[in-house]
């Protein structure tokens, strides 16, 4: 058993409804989860305490990145200045047919991984081929992940014979449930318009069965619904529900091109979004009605979409991007205040992953999965109000110390360990 860990001297985010800052506060970790927390002097500090100072730091929880291809490094910057369809069908499904392996997203995963902890993120959500090879690096690297075995209509990697593509999937669950804390499995179906009503049907209901999320691009171009035959005239918010596809366990991934009835059904349903700004904004599909989501309470969270189609998995620059983004588009710079970002990013994150009663804020019998982020730095200086300084200012340079479930994956801005692959 691991000593306690005691942060002391922070400028503590729990992230609570409340929002609460305490002010030169302390918290303590003990067996991974957080079990006090409060200002200096209110709680004692266990003789053995591993004792973190935290001065001129903010400690807050890690950031959740609801949408990542984690292989996808390996194409950062490989085919920009495209829009979706051709980047995708032309440049990134023959890049992949022809560079991915086991043993490439082994190495890639694990890369990005790493550039996630680095920066910030203790958790992310996953969505990608050879599902097997994807959990496996993030177990290794020590971060919290909901991976996703991919599935797609035609042959993929690791998958050559599309008639086995949600059976794969249901594998990949089976071997993965239970085998470890931080490695939650998942079903991710690429989109409507490289899945036929009927997989979907029967991804979603695998899905169903098995109790795990159920991850989907949809309505993430102008153009999408022509693509999809048995649209019919309907939204693809509208056709997926009428497949019975949208529920609380569901996670749409971009939701671009929706409307006031789409947000309704989506609200009704429960499901959660994940939005990707940067993503969408390079690849010039459109701007999400976030802040009309966020009114209509629907659980929503930030994602940075795989490193081809951002080049990076940096959630404190997709912070300062969205919020700008929506401020722009709306005319109004009361739009996207620095607070609801942050929240977005981590209790807004966990919640639309459906794991917000472990992670994404910090309160006693959370998991601790904890952020310090150096506010010392001469870009945030002076810091008149915390929130403000992360989002606007912060990068994820600027985080000292990272750690998962009360493990310390990065000190000093380090990587604490790298298991060899």
């Amino acid at each position: 058993m691991a000593d306690p860990i005691f942060i002391r001297n922070g400028t503590i985010l729990t992230m609570e409804a409340d929002s609460s800052v305490i002010e030169n506060g302390s918290l303590l970790i003990e067996n991974g989860e957080i079990r006090a927390l409060g200002p200096n002097g209110s709680m004692a500090m266990p003789s053995r305490a591993r004792v973190i100072d935290a001065a001129g730091c903010v400690v807050m929880p890690g950031l959740v990145n609801c949408h990542t291809h984690l292989p996808m490094s390996l194409f950062r910057g490989l085919a920009d200045d495209l829009p979706l369809d051709v980047w995708l069908f032309e440049h990134i499904f023959p890049a992949e047919a022809k560079e991915i392996n086991p043993g490439s997203v082994q190495k890639w995963a694990r890369h990005s991984c790493e550039e996630l902890l680095l920066s910030g993120t203790t958790c992310c959500c996953d969505g990608y081929f050879h599902g097997d090879e994807v959990a496996g690096a993030a177990l290794g690297a020590g971060i919290r992940i909901v991976a996703g075995q991919g599935i797609i209509d035609f042959p993929a990697p690791g998958v050559p014979d599309p008639k086995k593509n949600v059976a794969t999937a249901v594998e990949f669950v089976h071997r993965w449930r239970g085998r470890s804390p931080l490695v939650m499995p998942s079903i991710f179906c690429h989109s409507p318009y490289t899945c036929s009503g009927a997989t979907l049907v029967a991804a979603k209901q695998a899905a169903r069965d098995l109790g795990v999320l159920f991850q989907i691009h949809g309505a993430e171009t102008g153009a999408e619904t022509s693509k999809i035959p048995e649209c019919g005239g309907r939204s693809v918010v509208e056709y997926l529900d009428d497949l019975g596809i949208i529920d609380e366990t569901t996670l749409l991934v971009h939701c671009v091109w929706i409307d006031d009835s789409d947000i309704a059904i989506i609200k009704k349903r429960g499901a959660g979004v994940a939005h990707c700004g940067e993503s969408n904004m390079k690849l010039a599909s459109g701007i999400a009605p976030v802040p009309g989501m966020m009114d209509a309470g629907i659980p929503l969270g930030l994602g940075t979409d795989g490193s081809a189609s951002n080049n990076n998995l940096d959630l404190f620059q997709e912070m300062d991007m969205v919020s700008k983004l929506h401020r722009v588009a709306c005319s109004d710079p009361g739009v996207m205040t620095a607070q609801q970002v942050v929240t977005l990013a981590t209790l807004g994150g966990a919640r639309a992953l459906g794991l917000d009663r472990k992670i994404g804020s910090l309160t006693r019998g959370k998991r601790a999965d904890i952020i310090l982020v150096n506010l010392k730095k001469p870009h945030l200086v002076p810091v008149y109000n915390p929130f403000v300084s992360l989002v606007h200012g912060a990068k994820g340079s600027d985080v000292t110390h990272v750690m998962v479930a009360g493990r310390i994956r990065v000190e000093n801005g380090k990587l604490t360990a790298r298991d060899r692959l």
